[in-house]
């Protein structure tokens, strides 16, 4: 049984929605965010020195990471969300997966903070908009015809890619990237999907 421990409003919600899309058995472990620092509580500290979600368990082990825990999931029961190995498809794949966590997470987490300075953090924002249109205009670029990222099904860089694309989306850049925007649409009508939204929010 995979064990996620999951933290409400995170980004572990990736990995809800994977675990449906794969079928695998799973219990969910939850944690709620402080009402007024929107901070992960210290129960999670107990799991991990870092206190982040997502983690899972998983033959005994703890892994952290999104990134690690899509891979390895992947991996391990649905090998065909990964390109076989030494193919351009998988440089693409890598590329893809550790950009989500990476470079495309930057700006988007510079916008969320800077925007709690107010007017105080208006000097950086055309800095900060501009390096979220570059990384936005990037992921509309690489979309394939089929509407993925990397392959012409569901794959393990689609699921990493989800969070920033949905970031675009609801800051209102649906109308700037027209490919992200229904990226995001046919993932949300997933039944996978669905069911990983109740799941994370009940």
């Amino acid at each position: 049984m995979i064990r996620l421990h999951h933290l409400n409003r995170s980004r572990s919600h990736r990995i809800f929605w994977l675990l449906e899309e794969i079928g695998q058995p799973y219990e969910v472990v939850r944690y709620e965010r402080d009402a007024t620092t929107n901070l992960a509580p210290p129960e999670l500290l107990a799991v991990h020195p870092l206190g982040k979600s997502p983690m899972i368990e998983l033959d005994g082990r703890l892994i952290t990471e999104s990134g690690a825990i899509v891979e390895i999931l992947c991996q391990k029961f649905a090998p065909q969300m990964i390109p076989d190995a030494n193919t351009d498809a998988y440089f693409s794949h890598l590329e893809l997966m550790h950009f989500a966590e990476g470079s495309a997470m930057t700006p988007i987490l510079l916008n969320l903070y800077v925007g709690r300075l107010k007017d105080a953090g208006a000097p950086l924002h055309p800095r900060i908009n501009a390096e979220l249109d570059s990384h936005f205009s990037y992921m509309e670029s690489v979309l394939r015809p089929s509407g993925h990222f990397v392959m012409d099904d569901l794959s393990a860089a689609d699921i990493m890619l989800s969070f920033p694309a949905e970031i675009a989306v609801r800051l209102g850049r649906g109308a700037d990237y027209p490919a992200l925007a229904k990226f995001v649409e046919t993932i949300q009508n997933r039944p996978a999907y669905t069911r990983a939204m109740e799941n994370g929010n009940s």
